[in-house]
């Protein structure tokens, strides 16, 4: 059972404090690695491991192949501003070869933590001699997963599997008692600028999450160039998360007075405190307008747009 600390609980000095000395405890003599996403609890938890294991801490940014328009460079940017050294490792090729021909949203989400867990990261702990992954896995992450709404690619001792056992080392989590609004106050504690601890979520298996059907190089480019529209001009409506979503069939679409069939993309924009529930953004139609005529304009392909409105429950955040 995880002692939930909720916003109103939580004092962010002696958190950060408390975490910081279990880190150090935990990893001992020894060393740890992290891989580092960009999201806000990946970057919180960088902040925390820094602070508390010096270098004996390896930040790593796996560059999947399934992430936004130049994130890997971007986020190692904000951290050498702040004095952390980011290796970003490129392992495009193991992602996209082991999601081929896999369709199933359940199954994606595995073969992504299988190939993050056991083949990529597993070969980099090896080789650095570590012992130790500190990751920042929240509460939320583990409700979704135990109730069965969707498997979290981070969430093990709870379905009863031994990171040890099944990967060869050990998993720190010092950001299980927290929800996204206290890992937000936390980041701002640490010192993270507010372009990272205020970002938007982002999915642990990334635009895979956000593709209906298979995932290939060419839907990935698809998804980004939409994403890419999708973050420009949603980003001040003040909401909690926003994405685009690559539907699996094609659609009927009309070009130079004739049929021509194309791809959907749904757009989706939440209203939520911390993801546990979410509502629909409200956005002014002329917005939508906007949304569809740039989508439509500077992503090949794509014939038609749609605004998701059903709140979660029953839908969820993300698609996949």
């Amino acid at each position: 059972m995880i002692n939930e600390i909720t916003v109103k609980n939580l004092d962010t000095t002696k958190f950060i404090e408390e975490k910081t000395r279990m880190i150090k405890d935990t990893v001992g003599n020894g060393i740890a690695i992290n891989a580092l996403s960009g999201g806000v609890d990946s970057s919180v938890v960088t902040m925390l491991g820094h602070k508390a294991l010096g270098n004996k801490l390896r930040t790593v940014f796996i560059q999947n192949g399934l992430m936004r328009e130049g994130e890997a460079e971007k986020v190692a940017g904000f951290f050498r501003a702040l004095g952390i050294n980011i290796e970003i490792v490129d392992a495009r090729k193991e992602f996209l070869t082991a999601l081929k021909g896999i369709t199933d949203p359940e199954m994606k989400r595995e073969v992504i933590t299988q190939t993050f867990y056991k083949k990529v990261f597993g070969k980099l702990v090896r080789e650095s001699g570590a012992r130790f992954l500190l990751q920042g896995t929240i509460l939320t992450d583990v409700d979704e997963t135990v109730a069965g709404i969707k498997r979290q690619h981070n969430v093990f001792a709870q379905l009863g599997i031994d990171p040890q056992e099944a990967f060869g080392y050990q998993i720190i989590e010092p950001l299980i008692e927290l929800r996204k609004d206290g890992v937000r106050m936390t980041g701002k504690a640490l010192g993270l600028p507010e372009e990272l601890f205020n970002r938007i979520p982002f999915p642990g298996p990334a635009l895979a999450a956000r593709i209906i059907g298979e995932v290939t190089a060419e839907r990935l480019d698809t998804v980004r160039k939409a994403t890419s529209v999708v973050e420009r001009l949603l980003k001040g409506q003040g909401a909690f998360q926003y994405m685009a979503i690559l539907h699996e069939d094609r659609v009927t679409g009309m070009k130079d007075g004739k049929r021509d069939f194309g791809q959907q993309i749904e757009v989706r924009c939440w209203d939520s405190l911390d993801a546990r529930t979410a509502t629909p953004t409200r956005l002014p139609f002329s917005l939508l307008e906007e949304l569809a005529s740039e989508i439509i304009k500077e992503v090949p392909g794509i014939v038609s747009v749609t605004y998701n409105i059903a709140s979660k429950p029953p839908s969820t955040i993300e698609a996949v």
